[in-house]
């Protein structure tokens, strides 16, 4: 699967569904028919969108790897597994199941980040907020990528 690039906005009707993006279903092309798993993310106020192969790639390979007997694995399997199958439909909808859209405060617009295989799902208010955040990005990427001179183009 190609690696995804780009920011998308898009409008959310009354029934929770939005229109998928071309430029994403064309970058998708290859995986679009065997659905998507859309899940809670973990980490942010966000949803995550999954190519299915993408899913069930990361239960084969972390998830699965948990151990069933230990109560706190058992709490990780239980939610990372939580996933709805979804599909486009025939005018390229995606749907956000209700409680999704609650637990993750959805409104009427959001916003689609590409996540390297995955894209994140956000209302657009949420996302703004989080991505006003006072961060020095270069001083975080020569942090975490490392040898990155944040001097060098000074």
């Amino acid at each position: 699967m190609a690696i995804l690039v780009g920011k998308e906005y898009c409008k959310v009707d009354p029934a929770g569904r939005f229109k998928f993006p071309a430029v994403l279903k064309k970058a998708l092309a290859e995986v679009v028919g065997a659905g998507f798993v859309l899940r809670e993310s973990i980490f942010d106020p966000c949803l995550e969108l999954y190519p299915r192969a993408e899913f069930e790639k990361e239960i084969e390979t972390k998830v699965a790897k948990l151990n069933p007997y230990n109560p706190q694995d058992r709490l990780l399997i239980r939610k990372l597994s939580e996933g709805n199958p979804v599909e486009l439909d025939g005018n390229d909808r995606l749907l956000i199941p209700g409680d999704l859209k609650k637990a993750k405060g959805i409104g009427k617009e959001i916003v689609l980040i590409s996540k390297i295989n995955i894209i994140e799902i956000w209302d657009v208010e949420t996302y703004d907020k989080m991505n006003g955040m006072e961060v020095d990005f270069a001083a975080l990427a020569a942090e975490r990528l490392g040898r990155v001179d944040v001097t060098e183009n000074l």
